[in-house]
């Protein structure tokens, strides 16, 4: 089945009540769409609804394959590292167990051997120069956002949400943005005020959510 997020009547109020989104009937397939509309009209509420992040107050969402969100504030956990953003520090670990003589039969058998090489790929591919172990308080705004990016296209989803992910970056960062999204074949949802940015990301539909607002 491809991959696609069904919206049907959807309607999310603020906590406190002040309607924000209502009727909102709506279906993504396997495309790439631009998410537009003025400030404050329920953007980012909408792509929080569809990762199911928050609860619609009436209606439904339906989810059919795997989705990866990118969010628009990122920042840096204490001691975090690009390996943490991924989600591979005991994938490491183990190859570091291998290299060392260490690993048991389980590490062996559940060893990817081929980690390191596809991790160096997805951050060259936002072009970041950095390893896994570089700590995410030693990189720029703008380069954690090309980690996120690296991190969330990595796990291969069918559809990638992105929320304002050019925002307060510079346009090297943004260059390198634009080049990871052109390069990931999956259906993507960005919510974007740059219109060059769309456009440069092949998007194919842009959704004004301010006519549809209350």
């Amino acid at each position: 089945m491809p991959a696609s997020i069904t919206l049907s009547d959807v309607a999310w109020s603020t906590p406190d009540g002040h309607p924000l989104l209502s009727g909102i009937t709506l279906t993504f397939g396997p495309e790439r769409v631009g998410l537009v509309g003025r400030n404050g009209v329920g953007k980012t509420t909408l792509l929080a609804l569809m990762a199911g992040e928050r609860t619609p107050r009436a209606g439904s969402v339906t989810v059919s394959g795997r989705l990866g969100v990118l969010h628009r504030a990122i920042g840096a956990e204490p001691g975090a590292t690009i390996a943490d953003r991924f989600g591979v520090t005991e994938g490491l670990a183990r190859l570091r167990r291998a290299e060392e003589g260490r690993a048991d039969a389980a590490d062996l058998a559940d060893a990817d051997w081929t980690l390191e090489e596809r991790i160096h790929a997805a951050l060259a591919a936002v072009g970041l120069d950095a390893g896994p172990d570089t700590p995410l308080s030693a990189l720029s705004g703008g380069q954690r956002t090309r980690a996120s990016l690296a991190a969330v296209v990595f796990a291969a989803p069918d559809i990638l949400l992105l929320d304002e992910p050019t925002n307060h970056l510079d346009i090297d960062s943004v260059t390198a943005v634009e080049a990871g999204l052109r390069a990931y074949d999956g259906a993507l949802l960005v919510v974007s005020h740059d219109e060059a940015f769309l456009d440069a990301l092949g998007v194919t539909r842009r959704l004004d959510l301010s006519a549809r607002s209350p």
